[in-house]
């Protein structure tokens, strides 16, 4: 594939035939000047060191050299045609619990923290896999659809805490069951879910949905995390521990009996997780193991400047047009260097015959994508950074960049970066993917409003990415909610305004209480005894109410929230 990089410069070519109509109408008044002195033919006998064809010769040279000059500005490049490799790779859904029991702090820093660092190291480890991102506590949802984009995978796993979900507990089967259905459809490939919890169920059917998944030939692979000791769960922004209903602290352990019991059902293994890397070691030798199949994916050569042998045909066209001269030289007067058929001959060996040098922004550029692969962040970011000091108006390597920052979890330079070359990028499939990339950051900040249109951009530019169309439909939801809790945080603000609007009546009824009561001690003795009997009466009912609650309560078994 043949393109401009930047096309708009060939709009100079429409100078070029101004300038030969200009330069044709100088020679024709040259040639009328020469008739009023005499005879042409004499007159060119009077003058034999005036060249004939020098002069049109280094017109035309110069007329070549500015046309390929516009050329070079328009940047010409080949390559970037859009491929299908097919890699061997498996389907894994990550399905992370993130209940309140997980900020327990017996492995460091914390349960739910160690988890995503090693969920980060298994995303690190991938290739040609594809991984889909589950939460769960007392619900479960899905935080990412199954998808080859691991920068999107990390970075929503950046953005993953217990207030994610307002209903807590541990609903492990309900997990397990939304990571069958959240597999692509393709036959013959390895599925797993690697679930990672502490293994305190407080809901039932995991064991069961465990085997139900084996069933479908789909691995639980379990994750447990925490000590059999237990440790307390700290409050957020407090120095205090969770506690129960009755006042005890709340100690959390690692439920290991429950997670074997799931391990074994799904045919999976069940590994502990510690403050050591043994658990990713182990967890990827079981990936490995897994029945890989082709998983196609579309990947975009890159684009190959073009413009180093035109510029090199400019360079030599300018210098031979500054050597020839005007007038002829006695030494070279037989030589008739300069007639139609030998230049046509001499333009087409320097163009047979130029070399291409690459250009140091390609060059740049090519280095940061090498330190990309190899996940040298910061490297690939000074690359970068050099091709746009070349080339401020690139936008590959803009997006290059972004890539490369968002890596090293700056998001807002990263964000930046694509802001910036949305605005330059012409071609629609690298639009597409610039788009699709400022949607997961605005979802991983909780801005789905910003998310919603930015993957609706990407759609529009590339309708057949059915990644961003599952992140479109899960900022879509996102969105929902929050407006919903919008809305209501609204009408509490809007009951507590009531409230004080009301407390100027609620005042009165007081006043009007007092003044009731102390007509109230102006009464009869006799009255006053009927009353105070009265009283009595009410408040043994209500203590035998009390007491009936207490023997309910006592009988019930306390809610767990944790």
């Amino acid at each position: 594939m043949f393109r401009f990089e930047n096309p708009a410069y060939l709009y100079l070519l429409i100078l070029l035939p101004l300038l030969t109509a200009f330069y044709l109408y100088s020679n024709y008044r040259k040639r009328k000047a020469v008739r009023r002195f005499g005879d042409p033919v004499l007159m060119a006998q009077l003058m034999p060191d005036v060249s004939r064809y020098r002069p049109n010769m280094k017109f035309w040279m110069t007329l070549t050299a500015l046309a390929l000059m516009v050329i070079v500005l328009a940047r010409p490049q080949f390559g970037a045609k859009l491929e299908t490799v097919k890699r061997q790779g498996v389907e894994i859904i990550i399905a992370l619990d993130i209940s309140n029991s997980m900020l327990a702090q017996d492995i460091q820093p914390s349960r739910l923290e160690k988890a995503k660092r090693l969920v980060a190291q298994l995303v690190d480890k991938m290739e040609n896999d594809k991984v889909g991102l589950i939460v769960f506590a007392g619900d479960a949802f899905t935080q990412l659809p199954i998808t080859s984009d691991y920068i999107s995978a990390k970075m929503f796993l950046e953005t993953i805490t217990p207030s994610l979900i307002t209903r807590q507990g541990t609903a492990i089967g309900s997990a397990i069951n939304l990571g069958m259905r959240s597999f692509t459809p393709q036959k013959e490939v390895g599925r797993t879910i690697i679930l990672i919890t502490d293994g305190e169920n407080h809901e039932g059917g995991a064991v069961e949905a465990a085997k139900l998944a084996a069933e479908k030939n789909v691995q639980v692979n379990v994750l447990g995390i925490g000590s059999p000791d237990g440790a307390p769960i700290p409050v957020d922004g407090t120095n205090d521990y969770r506690r129960d209903r009755e006042g005890n602290v709340v100690v959390t352990r690692l439920n290991e009996q429950m997670c074997q019991e799931i391990a074994q059902a799904g045919h999976g293994i069940y590994v502990r997780v510690d403050n050591s890397n043994g658990a990713q070691r182990a967890i990827s030798q079981e990936i490995g193991k897994m029945s890989k199949a082709d998983v196609e994916t579309q990947v975009y050569t890159e684009f190959n400047e073009q413009f180093q042998a035109v510029a090199w045909i400019v360079l030599l066209l300018l210098l031979i047009e500054m050597l020839i001269l005007e007038r002829k030289k006695p030494l070279f007067r037989h030589i008739h260097l300069f007639k139609k058929t030998t230049v046509t001959t001499v333009v087409l060996l320097l163009t047979v015959g130029s070399i291409s040098a690459q250009k140091a922004e390609r060059d740049f550029i090519r280095r940061g994508n090498r330190a990309f692969r190899d996940s040298s962040w910061v490297n690939a970011n000074v690359n970068y950074r050099k091709a746009l000091e070349i080339n401020p108006g690139s936008p590959i390597a803009m997006y290059n960049l972004g890539n490369a920052l968002l890596r090293e979890n700056k998001a807002k330079d990263a964000m930046e970066q694509y802001v910036t070359a949305s605005k330059i990028e012409k071609d629609k499939t690298k639009l597409a993917q610039i788009y699709h990339n400022m949607g997961v950051l605005f979802q991983a900040g909780k801005d789905y409003g910003q998310a919603v249109d930015a993957y609706k951009q990407a759609l529009r530019n590339n309708p057949a990415d059915e990644e961003t169309r599952y992140n479109l439909a899960l900022a879509q939801k996102l969105l929902k909610q929050q407006q919903q809790q919008n809305q209501d945080q609204q009408k509490e603000q809007e009951q507590k305004e009531q409230e004080k609007k009301n407390q100027p009546q609620q005042q009165n009824q007081q006043q009007q209480q007092q003044q009731n009561q102390q007509q109230e001690n102006q009464l009869s003795k006799e009255n006053a005894e009927q009353l105070l009997q009265s009283a009595m009466q009410d408040e043994k009912e209500v203590q035998d109410k009390v007491q009936k609650q207490q023997m309910i309560m006592k009988g019930s078994k306390l809610e767990k929230d944790w």
